[in-house]
């Protein structure tokens, strides 16, 4: 990279931005934002990941993704909070497929292993609070 020139991830976020700000309400999905920006799918997916990290610390309004619309600037809260939901609702089943696949084996086999039952105690409560959540 060049003296002065912008690192990757920024670069793409602003034209991502850009794109997202010109298809207004409408949102785009990862080939659209693909073929808008002449961007790969992974650099679309850094430049979303980077604006997610720059909204939020600018307090600037959030992207959204929808299966019906793609990504989107949302002024709805409501929006915000379905987008939410679902981050929650898929943690919570990665967390539960750590917990059924490999954690309540590894207790089945040595219960009395202190790692194993302090990981369960403290992944009990996580669990119950994503499922709130997620809700």
């Amino acid at each position: 990279m060049g003296r002065g020139a912008r690192p990757p991830a920024e670069h793409y976020g602003d034209l991502v931005r850009v794109a997202l700000m010109e298809a207004a309400s409408a949102g785009l999905h990862t080939k659209q934002l693909v073929a808008a920006t002449r961007l790969t799918t992974s650099q679309v997916a850094r430049g979303v990941r980077h604006l997610r990290h720059v909204s939020a610390a600018e307090h600037l309004t959030p992207i959204v993704w929808t299966r019906r619309d793609g990504y989107m600037f949302s002024d709805d809260p409501a929006d915000w909070i379905e987008y939410e939901k679902r981050q929650f609702r898929q943690i919570l089943g990665r967390l539960t497929q750590v917990i059924t696949g490999t954690l309540d084996p590894h207790l089945a086999r040595y219960p009395h292993d202190d790692w194993a039952q302090l990981a369960a105690a403290q992944l009990t409560g996580v669990r119950a609070t994503l499922s709130q959540l997620a809700k």
